[in-house]
């Protein structure tokens, strides 16, 4: 019984050592060394794009209303069609307005003639009073019908005149050169003068795009609209909706009056080519706008800034090979990488890759193929 107790205890005397000395052999726990990718902060000479919501508009555009009332007798011109000035567009019913046109014609005729048959009749009794072979009261009343026959002639030609200003209004032409609507009224419809829409013409080459700029912004755009060459130097471009770059460059051809007081901007106008009726009036469109920098900017890759409770921030490599975090204010995007205003300085090194597992002051080992 003894010996069992013995076996027993030395059994567990070997176990508890065997186990301490295992507890002893376990290393105690190593440095963390992030493996990252490296750049070197430069200064590059950079252009910058800012669009702004943009709608094209036309330089000309006018509605068509009928002038005189009627029914439609003719549509000379199909829809959506270019047009040219002085094009006939639309008939209204012109019968009634060419009788009211001769009826006029006929009265001037008639003032006409009396006006000459009363004026006969004063330089008669004019040469009588001279002789003293007539009374002076017939005379008077003589130099009244000739006053009251010329005041006749002078509203007969008022009523021949707006009569065949009736009659010519009773067709519609095109007032300028551009592109037509869709027709509001078809071939026998009755039409009220002034009311009745018939139509809308705009003019479209060349063609406008309207944008509103801040008011901090408005001495760069008064800039634009003197330079001559603003075209050739692609400063001013358009994006079209289907995201493509429209062909022609614009320029600035008129700002407006006064700033919006509600939101401190003002509106500025573009023109462009549009010899190819590409741009139409409505459309939603960017305009883009390039500002070429005169000095070099500090520029990083985007993807190595870190967003932190709405500031950002990079990891500088330090001279122990550590991560430094540092706090940075950025400027405009260009493509993959962005300008750096504050922050940092040419010659330092950022990380760009590995910044998932890093930690402020963890060790690095980087990687030589991004040096």
């Amino acid at each position: 019984m003894n010996q069992n107790i013995f076996y027993y205890l030395l059994i567990f005397l070997s176990v508890f050592t065997a186990c301490k000395s295992k507890d002893n052999s376990i290393p105690a726990p190593q440095e963390r060394i992030i493996p990252v990718s490296v750049a070197e902060v430069s200064e590059e000479m950079v252009s910058n794009i800012v669009n702004y919501p943009a709608t094209v508009v036309a330089l000309n555009e006018t509605e068509l209303r009928a002038e005189v009332s009627g029914y439609i007798t003719g549509i000379f011109v199909t829809d959506g069609a270019q047009v040219s000035k002085g094009q006939k567009l639309y008939e209204i019913d012109r019968i009634r307005y060419q009788a009211v046109r001769d009826q006029a014609k006929a009265n001037l005729q008639i003032a006409l003639t009396n006006l000459d048959k009363v004026k006969k009749d004063l330089d008669r009794y004019i040469m009588l009073d001279e002789k003293q072979a007539i009374a002076k009261q017939i005379v008077d009343y003589a130099q009244f019908d000739y006053n009251n026959a010329k005041a006749q002639v002078d509203g007969a030609k008022a009523n021949l005149l707006n009569a065949e200003t009736n009659l010519s209004r009773s067709i519609i032409y095109a007032p300028f050169s551009g592109t037509i609507g869709i027709s509001q009224v078809r071939n026998g419809a009755l039409v009220s003068a002034g009311v009745t829409l018939l139509n809308t013409v705009s003019s479209t080459q060349p063609i406008a795009v309207d944008f509103m700029v801040s008011e901090k912004d408005i001495q760069q755009f008064l800039d634009f609209k003197q330079q001559s060459n603003i075209q050739r130097d692609s400063i001013i471009s358009l994006g079209l909706p289907n995201g493509q770059v429209y062909s022609h460059f614009g320029k600035i051809i008129t700002i407006d009056r006064a700033v919006d007081q509600n939101t401190g901007t003002i509106t500025v106008r573009a023109v462009f080519d549009n010899s190819k009726g590409e741009l139409r009036v409505g459309m939603n469109v960017d305009i883009r706008i390039l500002n070429k920098i005169t000095t070099p900017k500090i520029v990083i890759p985007y993807k190595s800034t870190m967003e932190q409770l709405g500031q950002t921030m990079v990891y500088v490599v330090s001279d122990s090979n550590t991560a430094l975090p540092y706090m940075v204010k950025l400027g405009f995007k260009i493509g993959d990488k962005v300008v750096v205003n504050e922050g940092l300085s040419v010659g330092q090194k950022i990380i760009i890759d590995g910044l998932m597992n890093l930690r402020p002051n963890d060790k690095i080992t980087i990687d030589t193929a991004s040096k």
